[in-house]
C-alpha cells in the first residue's frame, strides 16, 4: 500500500514497508541525501527533518507515521541557500566537517518559526539534542542570533544597548550533557 505525503512541496508517494523510518525512506528511496544517518536512535539530531513545520528525528519515524502530512528537509527549506538560518550558517562560517548541520539547520529553522528572538538559554534548550562532534556550538549560537536578524526579528542579544558590552557566558553544569555543551 503506497504512503502519500507532500515533501518539500511536492506530493510524494512510495511504496515501502510502513515501518521503514522516514530518514531511509527520503536517503535511500527517493534520493533526499542531505538528512543525515548519525545515531539511529533519536539522540544526536543529525537526521531532523521538519514533519508539519516541527522538527522531528526522521531516523525514529516511521514513514506511515507521515502519511497525508508536509515533510521538509534541508533541501526543501530553500532551493539556492537563501533561508537566514543557511545565510547566518554562511556568514558566520559554523560548520567545520559539517556532517552534523543539516540536523542543526532544521531544529534552528523550527525554533525561529515559533520563536523570532529566542535568548541564549531558549537557542541551547533547543539545539541540546543536535551533536557537533567539531563543538562549533558557541558559532552556531551565533548564528542563531545572526537569523534571527536577518528574517527581520532582531535577536535579544542583539537588542542590547548601543555600546554596551557583551557578556562572555561561560558554560554551567546544566548545559554540559551526553550530548556536549552548548
Amino acid at each position: 500500500m503506497a504512503i502519500q505525503f507532500i515533501l518539500n512541496g511536492k506530493p510524494q508517494s512510495v511504496d515501502v514497508n510502513p515501518n521503514m523510518p522516514l530518514l531511509w525512506v527520503l536517503r535511500d528511496t527517493l534520493g533526499m541525501t542531505g538528512t543525515k544517518f548519525g545515531c539511529g536512535v533519536s539522540l544526536c539530531g543529525a537526521c531532523t527533518v521538519h514533519i508539519d513545520g516541527d522538527a522531528a528525528r526522521s531516523c525514529v519515524t516511521p514513514v506511515s507515521s507521515v502519511a497525508g502530512k508536509k515533510i521538509t528537509t534541508i533541501e526543501g527549506l530553500s532551493p539556492n541557500r537563501s533561508h537566514p538560518v543557511q545565510r547566518a550558517w554562511i556568514e558566520v562560517d559554523v560548520p567545520q566537517c559539517g556532517y552534523c548541520q543539516s540536523g542543526q539547520i532544521m531544529t534552528t529553522a523550527a525554533l525561529l518559526a515559533k520563536n523570532a528572538q529566542p535568548s541564549d538559554a531558549e537557542i541551547d534548550d533547543a539545539l541540546k539534542g543536535n551533536i557537533c562532534r567539531c563543538g562549533t556550538y558557541q558559532r552556531i549560537r551565533e548564528a542563531v542570533h545572526l537569523a534571527a536578524k536577518l528574517q527581520g526579528a532582531p535577536s535579544k542579544k542583539a537588542m542590547r544597548r548601543e555600546g554596551e558590552e557583551p557578556v562572555e557566558q561561560g558554560l554551567s553544569a546544566s548545559q554540559v550533557e551526553a550530548g556536549g555543551a552548548l
